[in-house]
């Protein structure tokens, strides 16, 4: 294969590869996986393109098929990943080991520049990438931008100790690393494009504010535009410069408490007015007050700014959230009653939320019907999460696929994730949070995990 990038070929020496994990931001080091079986290595589709352009550029299939092997056996070492380059140590079924890495060109300055000019416009693709996604639509906006962020054929190029000119099972075992990786936080990809998550996440802070102030300016020059010339005396340089040398400076933000302060009793001597319920109203204030210190913490966590606003919960949702917090039966009974829920639909839509919030209701109260290009997707991952022969007998009906011999469903949510349940008195009940891959979510339905 030919050399069409340049590399510092000084990375490839194995002197100087000690740093940790932690180190920089400029390199990550994850610890070696377990041996996996009876799944595929990639389960999201970004993972998935990854793959797709190391087997279109590879020329030997057996080497792939070999590559494979080794990555189920858990043979491919630490993985570290750097900027156009991702480096383990894989150890071959003869007991050899060999350094192998593959290599990726990374991106420009002007390429970077006009991503991340992309990306501040949209808080909705950032959000994603903080909940460890990477939507269709943001790597259509980039290309659209002309930034190419996934692999293409002949873009992966390959590096190893055993002296290989093409992708070898060294190298295709880190490559089947690596989308299990990739399948889990997409900054990785980000990371060998030549930016790490925290550099790329204050660059797009600091245009987030530099765009909002500009926005601000021409809102206030077109309102001043508007407005009568009016006569105004000012005010005395001097007195402005000795009045500020004199105030003391703002103090330090208080720390948020580790959890949300009492509430304050309502049982007194005054009786309340007529219709006041004082124990439910004394629960709202408790609930009121854990989800005001939840929001309070969330809104100071790093990144938050650049997260898209969730949409307001409607009665219903709200009486599941309120029914979360473990209230006693009679004001369980009463949000059952409010929410137009019986006791048995509300004791099922509590962990639905617990595990999922409105997304995990929604996968529990809505039936589905995929389109093509929706279904087709879900049907590649279901064959693709187990090996020949191994997938156990499922049968689908919209969004759910049911192991019917094992009592155990699977639910597709609008978003591309697959949810499990278990089938409990004639009632599917949620069994576990959402997995990118099926044979996970079944897994965790069945009870393995």
């Amino acid at each position: 294969m030919t050399d069409r990038h340049e590399y510092d070929d000084d990375l490839f020496d194995t002197e100087g590869d000690s740093e940790g994990a932690d180190a920089s931001d400029e390199e990550r080091v994850f610890a070696a996986l377990a041996p996996v079986q009876g799944r595929g290595f990639a389960q999201s589709w970004w993972g998935q393109t990854w793959l797709k352009a190391l087997e279109d550029t590879a020329l030997d299939l057996q080497q792939l098929k070999a590559g494979r092997r080794l990555a189920r056996a858990g043979s491919v070492g630490a993985v570290s990943v750097r900027p156009g380059r991702v480096t383990a140590v894989v150890g071959d079924r003869g007991g050899a080991v060999h350094r192998a890495d593959v290599l990726l060109q990374q991106l420009s300055e002007e390429e970077w520049d006009r991503f991340l000019g992309m990306a501040v416009e949209r808080a909705g693709h950032i959000a994603a990438l903080l909940d460890r996604e990477m939507p269709p639509h943001l790597v259509e906006d980039a290309a659209a931008a002309g930034v190419e962020l996934l692999p293409g054929i002949g873009d992966l190029e390959p590096r190893c100790g055993c002296d290989a000119w093409d992708h070898c099972a060294h190298t295709a075992a880190l490559c089947y690393q690596l989308a299990r990786l990739l399948d889990q936080d997409p900054f990785v990809l980000l990371l060998m494009r030549g930016r790490g998550e925290r550099v790329l996440l204050d660059e797009l802070q600091v245009r987030s504010v530099a765009s909002a102030s500009a926005r601000s300016a021409d809102e206030e020059a077109d309102e001043e535009a508007d407005e009568e010339p009016v006569d105004a005396d000012g005010v005395d340089a001097t007195e402005t410069f000795a009045a500020g040398s004199i105030l003391p400076p703002l103090p330090a933000a208080p720390p948020v408490p580790s959890e949300a302060g009492p509430v304050p009793s309502l049982d007194t001597d005054t009786e309340p007015p007529t219709g006041t319920d004082v124990a439910a109203l004394e629960f709202l204030a408790a609930r009121a007050a854990a989800e005001a210190h939840r929001m309070l913490t969330d809104a100071l966590t790093a990144g938050h700014e650049l997260r898209a606003p969730t949409d307001e919960l409607t009665i219903h949702q709200d009486a599941v959230r309120l029914a979360a917090g473990a209230p006693e039966a009679w004001i369980g009974a009463r949000l059952a009653e409010g929410s137009g829920r019986d006791g048995e639909g509300l004791a099922a839509a509590v962990p639905a939320w617990d595990h999922g919030g409105t997304a995990g209701l929604s996968v529990l109260e809505d039936e589905w019907t995929p389109d093509a290009e929706t279904a087709a997707r879900a049907r590649t991952a279901v064959e693709a999460a187990w090996d020949a022969g191994e997938r156990p007998p499922l049968s689908a009906s919209r969004n759910r696929w049911t192991a019917a011999d094992t009592g155990t469903q699977i639910r597709l949510g609008r978003d591309g994730r697959w949810w499990p349940f278990r089938e409990n008195r004639g009632r599917w009940l949620p069994a576990g949070p959402a997995a990118h891959d099926p044979a996970a979510a079944l897994s965790a339905a069945v009870g393995d995990e």
